[in-house]
């Protein structure tokens, strides 16, 4: 029986080692994280997973601390994996498996290399991005392809969306690789990094919005950072602001060129853009509470409120 030490987490982690556990390799051993108490816990668990299965799991700050990777290296595994596990692993502690180090990356590389790539991706724009099974390198995301799969993101699609057909496609590769890789006879295709891009990490400041762009990079930001990430941040006349939704339907905007601005028309909640352009804004909230159309409505009116930057 094939054996691998697995590094893992979030959802990406749990659907790749329920497949290597469907395809009868060997676990003894699975490296994952603590939640942390000041993060949004909306995925599923590794840890409960590992438990499920009994298998030991550990949940070091450092995962190159010498006696971990004394204790792998007396499990002999033959593969190590990496399931969106959130830290960077050395090359001693790659060089634990004799037949090989792979890491599931959520983006085709070469591109969106680094952290984020889903957000990353649809604050870009992209119309597709996906899975990258690869060979791990000490430089981050940068050794060979052994498969990836494409999935479609539409231009409503939120970042959650993403990551979820991004985790299908993850499975996805990993079953129709995990064969390959047991008998030997998997490819390994080097990455022309020059063709690709690297990101790094984003945090909840990184959603201000910059009424400045245009009506698609808006709508982009939005769809990037929409929830369970932190939300997209403005001011409503000094009001503090988060946009939860939006939806880019190519109208023009209501008023003569101006400062960008939101309002009420006929049900729904609007914000014209500097680039002449209007975004229907689905969901959004003033002051931490969550606001209807309607609510907004009866609250100013037609009033053209302004925007501004979150201070």
């Amino acid at each position: 029986m094939t054996r691998a030490v697995v590094f893992a987490y979030h959802n990406v982690g749990v659907r790749c080692l329920s497949v290597l556990l469907a395809g009868q390799v060997e676990v003894p051993l699975v490296v994952t994280h603590d939640d942390s108490s000041d993060e949004n816990i909306w995925f599923e668990s590794v840890a409960a997973l590992a438990e499920e299965h009994s298998i030991p799991f550990v949940t070091p700050e450092d995962p190159n601390r010498p006696d971990l990777i004394e204790r792998i290296r007396k499990l002999a595994p033959e593969f190590i994996f990496s399931f969106y596990y959130r830290r960077m692993l050395g090359a001693e502690l790659l060089a634990c498996a004799s037949r090989g180090a792979l890491n599931m990356h959520g983006s085709l590389l070469p591109k969106y290399r680094g952290r984020a790539p889903v957000n990353w991706a649809v604050l870009k724009g992209e119309t597709q991005t996906g899975a990258s099974l690869h060979y791990m390198e000490i430089k981050p995301d940068a050794g060979a392809l052994v498969d990836q799969q494409a999935v479609p993101i539409l231009p409503d699609d939120i970042a959650l969306d993403v990551f979820n057909k991004v985790t299908w496609a993850a499975e996805l590769v990993l079953h129709r690789s995990l064969p390959l890789l047991i008998e030997g006879r998997a490819p390994g295709q080097p990455l022309n990094l020059k063709e690709g891009s690297y990101y790094g990490g984003r945090r909840p400041e990184d959603g201000v919005i910059d009424w400045r762009e245009s009506a698609e990079t808006v709508h982009n930001l939005i769809r990037s950072v929409a929830p369970p990430y932190p939300g997209a941040f403005c001011l409503l006349d000094s009001l503090p602001m988060r946009i939860l939704r939006s939806h880019l339907d190519g109208e023009p905007a209501r008023h003569p060129p101006r400062a960008p601005c939101f309002y009420w028309e006929t049900g729904r909640c609007y914000a014209d853009c500097r680039d002449g352009r209007r975004l229907h804004i689905g969901q959004f909230e003033l002051e931490d509470q969550r606001i209807t159309p309607e609510a907004f409505h009866a609250r100013y009116g037609e009033q053209i409120k302004d925007l501004g930057q979150q201070k």
